[in-house]
Parts: C-alpha cells; structure tokens; sequence
C-alpha cells in the first residue's frame, strides 16, 4: 500500500491532528536549518555562541555579531511555502488542534495559521525583549538603530540587554507553552512530526507522549530522526511537496 495515501486517510479520519514542526519545513522558503548537511551551526560553529545566553550576555562582541546577523537574517525576505498553507487548510477543515513550532521565523502566522493554535516554543525573531525589565517590542525597531549605526542597542526603558525573543541555549522554556504542547498531545489521535531531527528535549517527547496516548504518529523529514522508530509511517522527502500531496 502506498505510503503517501495511507497517511492521507489518517489525516482525513483524524479530529485532533497536532502537528510539531522544525526548521525543515522553512528551507524551501530559503531559511536554512541548523544541523543538517548545510546547517547555520554545521558549517559555522561560531553561530552556536550567538544561540547561547552566557555567551551573549558576557561579551558584547558576541552581541554586536549578533546583530549584524540578524539584519542579514534571510526570514526577513523568506515567504510561507506550500507546506505552512497545507497546514493552514488542516485547521480550516476543523482537524488541526494544535500546531507547535521550533521554528522562531514567524511562517506559520504568516501563511495565516490562528495564534490560538499555536505555540512557537521556541519564541520568535520578530520581537525583541529586554533582559533586565521584559519589556517587549518589535524587532524592526531595534534594527532600524542598528541600521542607524547603534551596534548594541540598548533597552530604552532600563538600559538592559536587548535580544530576539527566541529561546537560547541557557535559557528555559517557557513553562505553560510546554504544558500546553503536552496536553495537546496527549489528546491527540494524529501526531505529525515535520522537518525536525527530533533531538531537541524537552519539545521532541511529545511525540512519546501521543504515541502513549494512542496517538499515529506519522514523521516527515528530509533524513533519518531520533524517533523514526516510534513512527507508525515515516515519509522522507521535500516537505513543501510533501505535505499538500497529504492533506489534499
């Protein structure tokens, strides 16, 4: 029987699909993942000091690169792929309940998928947050004083350390958006698991925890993940022609 339209009648007969997607669902959209052959962090480990809290907070050069990086960022040109909209007709068939995200690219909103359905576990770029007082604002701003000429833009209510607010290594999750991907998995009847390796924890255990649930578990992917084995169907291929082909 064929792989591809096996899954399918899964998808259609599912009612609470929740989805986990990494950064493999955003290459085709020109974002590149970070551990794979051509991956940010592969091919520069210097990149995984910007990703760390400690690192960031202590030296100021790790900072100013970090904003050079960001202003060169190609999320800011990237678009939603065919993969993001597959997702977005799940929902708008009533199937989807839950989309968490890895990725910190803001696709998923832009492709239309409802904020109340999702959790970007990992934060987000297109915001900063000050790590003295909290407060929040969009990232633009703060590359638009960069732009200016400002290397390390400083918070302009405190003074503080501005940073993206995306989740660094260092720094914890954020509790009740762990909670919450927990709970949705374990309602789950379909577990999809998207562009991601798997080997991020705590995230990747709720693939473990909707296959305890009674969950399918269907995994997507470009390479060989951590949990291939749990998967009661494994599809490898490009996810942006994948997917639709899935949900069509």
């Amino acid at each position: 029987m064929d792989t591809v339209q096996t899954v399918r009648g899964w998808i259609a007969a599912a009612r609470r699909i929740v989805v986990l997607t990494g950064a493999g669902i955003s290459t085709d959209s020109g974002i590149p993942d970070f551990r794979g052959p051509q991956g940010v962090w592969t091919r520069n480990p210097q990149a995984e000091k910007m990703a760390t809290l400690q690192h960031y907070v202590a030296d100021p050069d790790v900072r100013k690169r970090s904003w050079q990086d960001r202003l060169s960022s190609p999320a800011w040109q990237a678009k939603p792929n065919a993969g993001h909209l597959a997702l977005v007709e799940l929902e708008r068939r009533g199937n989807l309940d839950t989309l968490v995200t890895q990725n910190v690219d803001g696709l998923h909103l832009m492709a239309g998928t409802s904020p109340e359905r999702l959790i970007q576990i990992h934060g987000t770029m297109r915001e900063v947050t000050c790590l003295a007082c909290g407060e929040r604002a969009p990232m633009e701003r703060a590359l638009a004083r960069v732009r200016a000429g400002e290397d390390d833009p400083a918070c302009r209510s405190c003074g503080g350390i501005l940073k993206s607010a995306t989740i660094s290594f260092g720094q914890s999750l954020v509790a009740a958006d762990l909670t919450r991907a927990q709970q949705a998995a374990h309602r789950s009847d379909l577990m999809l698991a998207v562009g991601t390796k798997l080997s991020v924890w705590p995230i990747a255990g709720v693939v473990p925890t909707a296959k305890e649930a009674g969950a399918r578990v269907v995994i997507i992917n470009a390479e060989p993940t951590e949990l291939d084995s749990m998967a009661d169907a494994v599809l490898r291929g490009s996810i942006s022609e994948l997917l639709p082909r899935l949900v069509e």
